[in-house]
């Protein structure tokens, strides 16, 4: 049955409407945000410590390796996404990331 406004229909196992749908996004969207600055502090941090160390910022190996485990996990947990498409998520994420270790480096 098609859903409009607030009629109900089953997610998981439970009534749900369309609207607690979107809220349960808008939710996951905080908590993205909230996740991929604490990643990008990081990202700030190892930019700072390859300055001091000396070592290059441009690290293909370690990007590689990231990548490789979030399809991994992609794999592994099954969801809609499959592991390409978490894979390009993550190369953007890491190109920010990138960003900020060179601005960190200056």
């Amino acid at each position: 049955m098609a859903e409009r406004g607030g009629q109900r229909h089953r997610y998981n196992g439970a009534a749900v409407t369309l609207e607690s749908l979107r809220q349960r996004i808008d939710d996951l969207d905080e908590e993205l945000v909230r996740l991929l600055n604490e990643r990008a502090s990081c990202a700030l941090e190892i930019g700072q410590i390859k300055k001091t160390m000396g070592w290059p910022m441009y690290q293909p190996e370690r990007e590689a390796e990231v990548l490789r485990r979030v399809r991994a996990a992609s794999v592994a947990g099954g969801g809609p996404l499959g592991p390409e498409a978490i894979a390009r998520l993550f190369e953007r994420i890491i190109d920010e990331a990138r960003g900020l270790e060179l601005k960190a480096m200056r």
